[in-house]
C-alpha cells in the first residue's frame, strides 16, 4: 500500500509540475465532457451543504466555486505540488487545504453533509475509500463523483497505447467496483455519459462540432437507457447518499 500510495504521489506531483504532455495528449477527449462537468456542477450548487470535502481536490478548481457561494470547503489530496497551486487560487477564509491520504482520512466522524471530487476514486482501493467517506458524511449528506468507466474497447486501446499519462495503479471502474457502493451506502444513483459522443474526437476544431455533440449526446442519453450499454460509457456521475456507518 505505502508503495502504491508513492507511486501515486509521484505521479500526481510529476503532472501538476509538468502538466503539458498530458493535457496534449488527452485534450481531444476533453472537450468532449462539457455536458458531464456542467451537470456536476449543477449538483453543487444545488446542495444545501455549509460543509464540504473537495476529495482529491488537485487545483482546486470547484473548491474556489464553492467558497464563492459562502461554503466552507476542505480541500485534500496526495499531491504537494497540486497543493501549492490549490493555496494560490482559492484564498480565502472559509477554505482549508491539507496533504491527505484518501484512503485514511484525518478527519473526524460526520464532519461533512456534502463529499465531491473528480477523476479521484478510480486512483484508490475503493473499499477502504468509499468507508472513509460514508465515515465522515452526516447521516444526511451525499457525495458526487465524475469517473471513468472501464469497458470500452476503444477507450481501453487508448489506454493502452498511451501509458505514460496515467499513474500505473489506476484503475477505471468497473461494473463489478459499481456494485461495491452499495455496501457503504444505501443509495447509489448513476448517470452514463459518451457513447457515440467519442467519434467526434477528429471534429473537435472545426466549426460544426458543438452541433455535432449535442447531436451525439442525445443519441447517447437514448443509448443508454439500455442497460447493457451504460458500461461502454466514457464517464459516470455517481451520487451517494444515506451513509452506512
Amino acid at each position: 500500500m505505502a508503495d502504491r500510495l508513492q507511486r501515486e504521489q509521484s505521479f500526481h506531483d510529476q503532472h501538476f509540475s509538468e502538466p503539458s504532455e498530458r493535457a496534449r495528449k488527452v485534450g481531444r477527449f476533453y472537450h468532449l465532457a462539457a455536458s458531464v462537468q456542467a451537470d456536476f456542477r449543477h449538483l453543487l450548487v444545488g446542495q444545501t451543504a455549509d460543509w464540504v470535502l473537495e476529495y482529491g481536490c488537485g487545483t482546486a478548481i470547484h473548491t474556489s466555486e464553492l467558497a464563492q457561494n459562502g461554503i466552507r470547503v476542505v480541500g485534500i489530496d496526495i499531491s504537494a505540488v497540486a497543493l501549492r497551486a490549490a493555496r494560490q487560487t482559492a484564498v480565502a477564509e472559509n477554505v482549508s487545504f491539507s496533504q491527505m491520504n484518501a484512503e485514511g482520512l484525518a478527519l473526524g466522524d460526520n464532519s461533512f453533509n456534502l463529499v465531491c471530487g473528480t477523476g479521484i476514486l478510480h486512483h484508490l482501493d475503493l473499499e477502504p475509500a468509499l468507508s472513509e467517506i460514508a465515515r465522515v458524511l452526516q447521516p444526511n449528506g451525499r457525495a458526487i463523483f465524475i469517473e471513468p468507466l472501464g469497458h470500452n474497447l476503444f477507450l481501453n486501446a487508448f489506454r493502452y497505447l498511451s501509458p505514460n499519462i496515467r499513474s500505473p495503479d489506476e484503475h477505471p471502474l468497473l461494473v463489478e467496483d459499481l456494485a461495491r457502493f452499495n455496501r457503504f451506502f444505501g443509495l447509489v444513483e448513476t448517470h452514463y455519459y459518451y457513447l457515440t459522443t467519442l467519434v467526434l474526437m477528429p471534429f473537435v476544431n472545426l466549426g460544426v462540432f458543438p452541433t455535432l455533440l449535442k447531436v451525439a449526446e442525445t443519441v447517447d442519453q437514448t443509448l443508454f437507457k439500455l442497460p447493457f450499454l451504460q458500461k461502454q460509457a466514457w464517464q459516470i456521475l455517481i451520487q451517494l447518499s444515506q451513509p452506512r456507518q
